[in-house]
């Protein structure tokens, strides 16, 4: 998996990370701050939730643009700095009246503005790494192990938000509402760390940060027909089209899905099943996964030895924090966002190999394929909690307007379909934005690649129709969800010849 892959995606994929860390710290909370500093409803939370998520996946198509005019890092270097003014802004308390949310609304003008500049272009340099004939075959591998990075710093986010406003309550006394811009203050240092990777390595990949309209020996890039241009730009918005209602159904988990956690599941555990709520158990498990492909990967003893170490160090760490459990695991809502991120990093490996096992048969699905396959994979994960949601009762409201705890069902539910989740995940993300770099046209690969970002960024505005469906009959919300998948599947598998075809 790490093998014959460019030493510039290691360097761009911790930058990467430490962004991510940040922005998935601040979301993890992000809805149940709007609802607890300023006593917004579930609807119009959701709805800001899904309107930030919108721009901030539609501005990178401008991001794109102005890169292909004035260069990729120079973007990303401008875009990462109003970030971080955009999360030093959240992290101040200013109440809950009038300048308090218009502060909120310019820290995520901010935000959406920076990671318009910051994130399809880093994207587009790790592509570019690949041009390159010594490592075109693993573009695919490459991105994959590019979007395990960034999941990496989304595994803690919900674990480091939780406990720094824990801390904040305990020890420095404040309220519930103050603690959440400790958690945003969380996201101002790990921008710190991000663009200090970022510039500290830019060795490693300044041959890759170039204009678009140029190849790596600074001679002219492969020019295309207008008819070929044309018909790479028709499949990549065919694509695009699809993979929007995809992001509509992965991107719940801030916003429906925390609120079948918060009220629907149960909040305490005990025994075994606790221990998924410790992100370090996660940790340990994910030591054991990749122990256990370097125990039978590796041809030398001294790498058997030290993959045998590590599974057997991760299980006396299991073994240690399973003897030390508490009666009873308190569970909090944002917590369950951590098991996506956990389930990418550690299935990553698997994937890769199945696929890499695939290949060397000739039998390996192509990207569009894939795509509409996690298209199909998304839609089996609501059909699981529509099942698990039959005779529960529809969300209600108490006297004070505040969401009620309605039932106490297994977590087991939830979890199961963020791995789910996760499996469509890698099906499509990572493999579409390698399409997306491999078939865009070079001139306009800033603009296709924020082409794929405008799609995200659509499913993120439809994120809150199932929010503002909140109080219907969960099947229905889930079955929605369900219905839409498969039909964007269908439409895939329709024109799955014409993508294959632009693709090789």
């Amino acid at each position: 998996m790490f093998e014959g892959q460019p030493k510039g995606l290691y360097a761009l994929a911790l930058a990467n990370t430490g962004e991510r860390f940040g922005y998935y710290t601040m979301l993890a909370v992000f809805v149940l701050f709007l609802q607890a500093n300023f006593g917004f409803s579930a609807g119009t939370a959701g709805l800001i939730y899904s309107t930030f998520l919108g721009f901030v996946y539609f501005l990178p198509l401008f991001g794109g643009m102005l890169a292909d005019k004035f260069g990729f890092g120079k973007m990303v270097t401008i875009g990462i700095t109003i970030m971080f003014l955009g999360y030093l802004l959240l992290a101040i308390p200013l109440g809950s009246g009038f300048p308090a949310v218009a502060a909120m609304g310019g820290a995520l003008a901010l935000i959406c503005a920076g990671t318009g500049l910051f994130k399809g272009n880093l994207q587009v340099i790790v592509g570019n790494l690949y041009n390159d004939p010594q490592y075109a075959s693993k573009r695919d591998s490459g991105f994959s192990v590019f979007y395990m990075a960034i999941n990496i710093g989304a595994m803690f986010a919900p674990t480091a938000a939780i406990k720094i406003m824990e801390w904040a309550q305990t020890s420095l006394g404040v309220s519930e509402a103050d603690s959440y811009h400790f958690a945003f203050a969380v996201a101002c240092v790990s921008l710190i760390v991000s663009i200090a990777i970022y510039r500290g390595c830019q060795s490693m990949f300044k041959h890759a940060d170039r204009n678009a309209a140029k190849s790596a020996n600074g001679s002219a890039a492969e020019e295309l027909t207008p008819a070929q241009t044309k018909e790479r730009i028709i499949c990549l918005c065919l694509v695009f089209a699809v993979v929007i209602f995809f992001w509509m159904a992965f991107h719940q988990n801030g916003s429906t899905l925390t609120f079948f956690a918060r009220d629907y599941t149960a909040t305490q555990s005990t025994g075994i099943q606790s221990m998924a709520f410790d992100v370090m158990n996660l940790v340990f498990g994910i030591f054991i996964v990749y122990g256990l492909f370097g125990l039978f990967q590796s041809k030398t003893g001294k790498g058997k030895g030290i993959s045998a170490g590590l599974i057997a160090a991760a299980v006396a760490g299991l073994v240690y924090k399973y003897n030390g459990l508490p009666d009873v695991t308190e569970v909090s809502a944002p917590i369950f966002q951590q098991f996506n991120a956990c389930f990418v990093v550690a299935l990553t490996p698997v994937s890769i190999a199945i696929f890499g096992a695939l290949a060397k048969k000739g039998k390996e699905p192509s990207a569009p394929l894939k795509i509409g396959l996690g298209m199909l994979v998304a839609a089996v994960a609501y059909v699981l909690l529509t099942v698990g949601s039959i005779g529960l009762p529809a969300p209600e409201l108490d006297a004070a307007g505040q969401p009620m705890h309605m039932a106490d069902v297994s977590a087991n539910w939830l979890i199961s379909t963020y791995l789910i989740l996760t499996f469509a995940e890698l099906l499509l993300s990572p493999i579409g934005i390698s399409f997306v770099t491999k078939v865009a046209p070079p001139k306009y690969a800033g603009m296709m690649m924020g082409g794929w970002f405008v799609s995200t960024a659509i499913g993120n505005f439809l994120v809150s129709i199932p929010a503002l469906m909140w109080g219907a009959p969960l099947t229905v919300v889930w079955g929605v969800l369900a219905g839409i998948c498969v039909v964007a599947a269908l439409f895939i598998f329709i024109i799955l010849k014409r993508l294959e075809k632009v693709a090789k």
